[in-house]
């Protein structure tokens, strides 16, 4: 029992500490490329490590105080460490055991929600609007991810992420999980905050949005949080409803979904670049859209 907590421990630590390291990484190869298709050379790809370490030697100045204000930048970044000891990446999640795909879905709107709070709680109307925006994205984006995932969940009679996964390699592509992948796909934009969804922040409308009041070693925190979250999730499609080829060797196996992590998020980048903000309405009419694409996928699933 000892040597087994101790295994899951150090996993644990393994997934947390690859996705505080190359979370990053991703983010600064995809503002290489954003930079690319824009004609310019564009900042080096380890750019994200220095700002980071330059907003966490800066002084922490607060705009609000009380003790919960004061810790959302932890409980945010802590909550998509949580999610990524849950989701496969690479490898199976260590804490599979601790949660299911239930799990999965509440914690992996935790940073959403803590987000929204520090908008609230600030002295800027600018981040009440924002927060706002954020809540309404939530709203939005979570139904259809939780869906998709439900497909996943039904064809493969479980809620283990890891049964889904193994499912899907023994059994091949299937319709309505190639249906519930495109409809994630198409909710990761909003999920990574990018162009044209990043309508929460929107820094020539609302400068920021729910972080304009953040600075400093709490501004560090809340966008490492980002970076994280959205190279989970990027794992979490790969791993879900597109885990092929497998090889069945780990480290030929680890550096396929690597390749095809990347290739998700530079889809995301080239989406950012080509697509201009869309207003709050007809954000809300595409993922209803989506949406119906998911209930679709489900359909299908429940057809057979």
């Amino acid at each position: 029992m000892t040597a087994w907590l101790i295994k899951s421990f150090l996993l644990c630590l393994l997934n947390v500490t690859a996705a505080l390291l190359l979370s990053p990484l991703c983010e600064g190869i995809m503002r290489k490329i954003r930079a690319a298709i824009h004609s310019r050379m564009g900042p080096p790809i380890t750019q994200p490590y220095w700002d980071l370490l330059k907003l966490l030697g800066k002084e922490d100045l607060r705009s609000s105080g009380g003790i919960i204000y004061a810790g959302l930048p932890a409980l945010t970044l802590a909550s998509v460490l949580l999610l990524a000891a849950l989701v496969p990446m690479g490898t199976a999640a260590p804490l599979a055991f601790a949660g299911d795909l239930i799990v999965v879905i509440y914690v992996a709107a935790m940073s959403g929600v803590a987000i929204m709070l520090t908008g609230f709680s600030s002295a800027s109307p600018y981040a009440s609007i924002g927060s706002s925006r954020e809540m309404m994205m939530l709203l939005s984006v979570e139904p259809i991810l939780a869906i998709a995932l439900v497909v996943g969940a039904f064809k493969a009679k479980t809620l283990a992420l890891g049964g889904i996964a193994n499912w899907q390699i023994q059994n091949g592509p299937s319709i309505s999980m190639a249906i519930a992948g495109v409809a994630f796909l198409l909710a990761l934009q909003a999920v990574a905050g990018k162009l044209p969804f990043d309508i929460s922040e929107a820094d020539q409308e609302i400068m920021g949005g729910p972080l304009i009041e953040q600075s400093g070693p709490r501004l560090a925190l809340f966008r490492w949080a980002m970076w994280v979250k959205q190279l989970v999730f990027a794992f979490l499609l790969v791993e879900v409803f597109f885990p092929w080829p497998h090889f069945g060797t780990y480290l030929i196996d680890l550096i396929s979904t690597i390749v095809k992590v990347l290739v998700v998020l530079v889809l995301v980048t080239v989406v950012d670049v080509v697509n201009p903000r869309l207003r709050i309405d007809q954000a809300m009419g595409y993922f209803m859209r989506v949406g119906v694409t998911s209930l679709a996928a489900l359909a299908f699933a429940v057809i057979g």
